[in-house]
Parts: structure tokens; sequence; C-alpha cells
């Protein structure tokens, strides 16, 4: 069974940056699918970045050109790069791991956009 772990939230001054990371437990290998989800105060979760087997990735448009997503199979961790950040961007972020068909979540982990 797989468990995420994220990791890396915080506060950031609009415009700034931030990488959030997700641990992974077990072996890498049989993941095909890894995304990121947030949730913001008062809204649905909704799809953020998504790194399908091989290099092929999806980006919501309100991300796009502004957060990378990234595995490192190595590490066992799946990161979210995420820069020019705006207050619109507060929320909980939370990894999602796909294993043989099962998908898996996090806890989450808050990051707010303030100044």
């Amino acid at each position: 069974q797989v468990q995420l772990v994220e990791s890396g939230g915080g506060l950031v001054q609009p415009g700034g940056s931030l990488r959030v990371s997700c641990a992974v437990s077990g072996s890498m290998s049989s993941i095909d699918t890894v995304a990121w989800h947030r949730q913001a105060p008062g809204k649905q979760r909704e799809l953020v970045a998504v790194l399908y087997s091989g290099t092929k990735t999806y980006y919501a448009d309100f991300v796009k050109g502004r957060f990378a997503i990234s595995r490192d199979n190595a590490e066992n961790r799946v990161y979210l790069q995420m820069d020019r950040l705006n207050p619109e961007d507060t929320a909980v972020y939370y990894c999602h791991a796909r294993e043989r068909g099962i998908f898996y979540w996090g806890q989450g982990t808050q990051v707010t956009v303030s100044s």
C-alpha cells in the first residue's frame, strides 16, 4: 500500500516561489501517474498538475507557465515547483498517486500567499 506525505508548504509573498514535496512510501516503480490537487477554503478540490508515466504532463490553465511537476524515483518523491505565486494560489495542496489502478492521497500541506 502506498502512503503519501506532503511537506514544504508555508507562507510566501505574492510573486514569490515555493516548492512542495510528497514523500512516497515503498517503491515508485509501480506508480504510473502522480498529480497535485488543491482546495481553497469554501471551494471544491481542483486538479493542478499531472505527470503521466514517461514525461507527458498536464497543467490547469490557471498554473500553466508558473508551476512544474516532477518526480525523483531514486528519492521516492514528487515535487511541485510553484513560481510567481499570487493570493489566488492559497490552498491546501494534495499529492495524488496511482498504483496498479488504485488511487492514493496525502493529507495535504497548506500554502498561503499573502503580504
